[in-house]
C-alpha cells in the first residue's frame, strides 16, 4: 500500500525569514506582478493552507520571496485514521450504536 501524501504550507515562515511580518507587505509586490488580491485574500493566503492556488500567484510568490517551491510547500505523509475501540472492549464502531427508547413507568 502506498503512503498518502499531504503538504505543509510554509508561506508565513518564509516571509518571516525575509523579515516580512505583515501580510499587507505582499499586496503591492503582487500588484507589481499583475496580481490584484484584497487584503483579506492575502491574509487567508498567508495564514491558512490553500486548497487551490493559481500557478500565477505561486510563481509571483516565488519571485517576491526569492525562494523555491520546496521552501513554500513541504510534502508530508498524511495522518492515517485510527479506529478506536469502544469502552468495554466490545469493538463496536460509533456508527453501529443506536439510541435506546426511553421507558415510561
Amino acid at each position: 500500500m502506498t503512503a498518502k501524501l499531504d503538504y505543509r504550507w510554509r508561506l508565513r515562515q518564509v516571509m518571516a525569514a525575509r523579515e516580512m511580518f505583515a501580510t499587507t507587505d505582499l499586496i503591492p509586490a503582487l500588484a507589481k506582478r499583475g496580481i490584484r488580491l484584497s487584503s483579506s485574500q492575502v491574509y487567508r493566503l498567508v495564514v491558512e493552507r490553500p486548497e487551490r492556488l493559481s500557478l500565477k500567484v505561486l510563481m509571483a510568490l516565488l519571485d517576491i520571496l526569492e525562494c523555491r517551491m520546496e521552501d513554500l510547500i513541504e510534502p508530508v505523509e498524511a495522518p492515517t485514521a485510527r479506529r478506536s475501540k469502544a469502552a468495554g472492549g466490545g469493538g463496536t464502531a460509533i456508527g453501529d450504536l443506536r439510541p435506546k427508547r426511553a421507558r415510561i413507568r
